[in-house]
């Protein structure tokens, strides 16, 4: 399948067990709008993605999601930079003969067809014997739970089996990388957050590294063992879903994965090891003074579930009182939005206690956040 790709050159310092199996570096793409202008749709981005991992790429509808996959997978040129698969830059190498396969939003499906001549098709065009195709297809169908539905029609599956259908036609010809387009987005939530967990199962089955695109962030935080998020083109942070949801590199982060409260303030004081925050909240707290100076503005991120409600019982701990606006029950938690005088609605997740409930709208409440759970995020403007 993949003939048209190199081996590494001899002599490469990199071995190949460390290689990055994807790797872009400085890719730049716009494209022409009818007005006559142009539109950014990858800026100078750089990424790399490990044998076996699963990496997803978050970020709002334009940040140059799927332009990043239609590069991997040769559907589409750059204007700048590479990309190499295994070391090997693969710009020469048209779609057909890149080790890559896409399962997309669509599925893409041939409605003419049955189940086991979809999950063929590939290995049908490139002359594979018959006997390695059966013994191929049937392997996938059992990998993806529908042994003894080769022979049913497309349009007599269900969307969770036409999901899985294109996922095992694109694995049948073995790709060294997976890409998928958003292809959980036409499934409810039940099917959805089922697929998820057999997506993440076969992945960790097969060995190979998926690249999966999507713009809900909970699916991200769920799947990836890491997260690349894009807006206009950039890659604002990559890590893990723990690091990016608790260390957020910079605003567009901290507001664009999961919910949180924004405090701004500005350092009063800074005295030893400590900085003094005034909040314009009208409170204040006390952090560490590295890399902060007197007068600089800053902003402090508060995830909603750290956010206790009650007086603070150290003095350092910011606390506000507010007004109770809205009550919203999400499963055993309730999710209360409170007015608090300078700073506007502020999130709060709570757990009441077995047979109790949330307070009623209207009640006027302390709230506290721990210095320890506030996040300094870099960048803030001034």
């Amino acid at each position: 399948m993949n003939t048209a790709i190199r081996p590494a050159a001899v002599g490469d310092a990199t071995p190949a067990e460390t290689r990055p199996i994807l790797d872009i570096r400085r890719a730049r793409k716009r494209f022409a709008t009818p007005e006559g202008g142009e539109v950014v749709a990858l800026d100078d981005l750089s990424l790399a993605v490990a044998p076996r991992e699963f990496l997803t790429l978050l970020g709002p509808s334009g940040c140059g999601k799927t332009t990043v996959l239609r590069a991997v997978s040769g559907f589409e040129a750059l204007d700048a930079g590479q990309v190499l698969i295994e070391g090997v830059p693969v710009e020469n190498v048209p779609a057909h003969r890149r080790p890559v396969n896409t399962v997309f939003q669509s599925y893409a499906l041939f409605p003419h067809l049955t189940v086991a001549r979809n999950v063929a098709y590939s290995l049908e065009v490139t002359r594979v014997p018959s006997v390695e195709i059966r013994a191929r297809v049937g392997a996938m169908l059992e990998l993806v739970g529908l042994t003894g539905l080769g022979d049913r029609r497309i349009r007599q599956l269900s969307g969770g089996q036409q999901q899985r259908v294109a996922l095992a036609r694109a694995l049948v010809a073995r790709p060294k990388i997976l890409l998928l387009d958003e292809p959980l987005s036409a499934l409810d939530r039940g099917l959805r957050q089922k697929m998820q967990q057999e997506l993440k199962t076969i992945q960790n089955e097969i060995g190979i590294a998926f690249v999966f695109v999507t713009h809900d962030q909970e699916e991200a935080l769920t799947m990836s063992d890491r997260i690349a998020v894009l807006g206009e083109g950039r890659l604002h942070q990559l890590g893990t879903p723990q690091a990016l949801y608790r260390h957020p590199a910079n605003e567009f982060v901290a507001r664009f994965l999961g919910e949180g409260n924004l405090l701004t303030g500005r350092v009063a004081a800074i005295e030893g090891t400590e900085a003094r925050i005034e909040l314009d909240a009208g409170t204040h707290t006390v952090l560490p003074a590295v890399t902060l100076a007197v007068g600089q503005t800053v902003k402090l991120l508060a995830r909603p579930e750290d956010v206790a409600v009650g007086a603070a019982v150290d003095p350092r701990d910011p606390s506000f009182r507010g007004t109770l606006s809205q009550v919203f029950f999400i499963g055993s938690d309730y999710r209360l939005v409170i007015q608090v005088p300078g700073f506007g609605p502020f999130l709060v997740t709570v757990r009441p206690p077995r047979g109790s409930g949330a307070p009623d709208p209207g009640a006027r409440l302390s709230l506290t956040v721990p210095r320890a759970a506030l996040h300094l995020v870099p960048g803030a403007r001034s």
